[in-house]
């Protein structure tokens, strides 16, 4: 492999427009930065810069190697960054991707208990409902609360089940009558979490009993907070997670519906790329995550691991 070094010294003196300052930059001597750009010169057979005792210009050629090499540089230089800060599980940059309802309510504390813990690992943390491409977005690992996995394109890990809950506002019900069974649950009062547009189907379980409700069109949206602030006040019913709807039921804002009848958790996962292995900086948020979980939440873990 040719070295790069050179290419890195005549790139500092294109920036900077000076040999001097360049050398500065570099920690090298101007001499040093000289004699590097002149053999790299030798090298290619082309002159790169003109340099006058005013300024330094670059050349056709120069203003073509400069403008190649410079992205291919940066792309060397942030992958050698993203290989070796994968080998070191203290320190380094982190990027995490988080859904909106559960990133507000957990993960601050998280963070924050994480950064005093490891106070070299620099975090990215995006929080988005969509389910994004963890790999077209160099993301180094993705929580979610969803259905079982099916993508197949990425490795994850079950940390537990997240139970749910049909929830509505006390006073919808002087409004409509409250339903006993999920056949009187009317859909025009069933409010859909969905990213796809579609009403959302809910399966409710009792005993060995079983029943699939439509829920309605009327409102859907792809965010559980917004949907609890619909409930809360008074505009239907919801299937909600218990880490939304706990303090809510708790305080009397909203009611179960239903109580009796359950629909299936939903489950929440981390997601990584395609790694071989788990990278150490990703093993070791990994490991705080669940014991952070463990600590703050009733929540029955799972014992699979990846």
């Amino acid at each position: 492999m040719q070295d790069i070094k050179p290419i890195r010294v005549f790139l500092k003196v294109v920036e900077l427009s000076s040999f001097a300052a360049a050398a500065r930059a570099l920690k090298m001597t101007p001499a040093s930065v000289t004699r590097i750009v002149a053999r790299l010169e030798e090298d290619l057979g082309q002159q790169l810069l003109v340099r006058t005792t005013r300024q330094v210009s670059l050349t056709t050629a120069g203003a073509t190697m400069a403008a190649r090499y410079a992205p291919v540089v940066a792309d060397f230089d942030r992958i050698t960054e993203e290989i070796t800060r994968s080998a070191r599980p203290d320190r380094g940059r982190l990027s995490i991707n988080a859904p909106m309802s559960l990133g507000l309510r957990l993960i601050p504390d998280l963070i924050d208990r994480f950064r005093l813990a490891y106070p070299n690992i620099t975090l990215d943390v995006q929080l988005t409902d969509a389910f994004i491409d963890i790999v077209e977005e160099r993301c180094d690992l993705a929580i979610r609360i969803s259905g079982p996995p099916a993508d197949k394109s990425t490795i994850w890990r079950k940390i537990c089940e997240v139970p749910r809950r049909l929830v509505a506002a006390p006073d919808l019900f002087n409004r409509t009558p409250k339903p006993e069974t999920p056949d009187d649950l009317d859909p025009a009062v069933c409010m859909s979490y969905s990213a796809s547009g579609r009403a959302e189907a809910w399966k409710l379980s009792r005993g060995g009993r079983s029943r699939n409700v439509t829920a309605g069109g009327a409102i859907l949206s792809n965010n559980g907070d917004f949907l609890y602030a619909m409930a809360k006040a008074g505009n239907g019913v919801a299937l909600l997670p218990d880490f939304i709807v706990s303090d809510g039921i708790a305080n009397g804002e909203v009611e179960t519906v239903l109580s009796d009848w359950s629909a299936p958790p939903l489950w929440l996962t981390l997601f990584y790329p395609p790694y071989e292995v788990l990278p150490p900086l990703v093993a070791t948020f990994t490991e705080f995550f669940e014991a952070h979980l463990r600590e703050v939440t009733g929540l029955s873990f799972d014992q699979s691991r990846l």
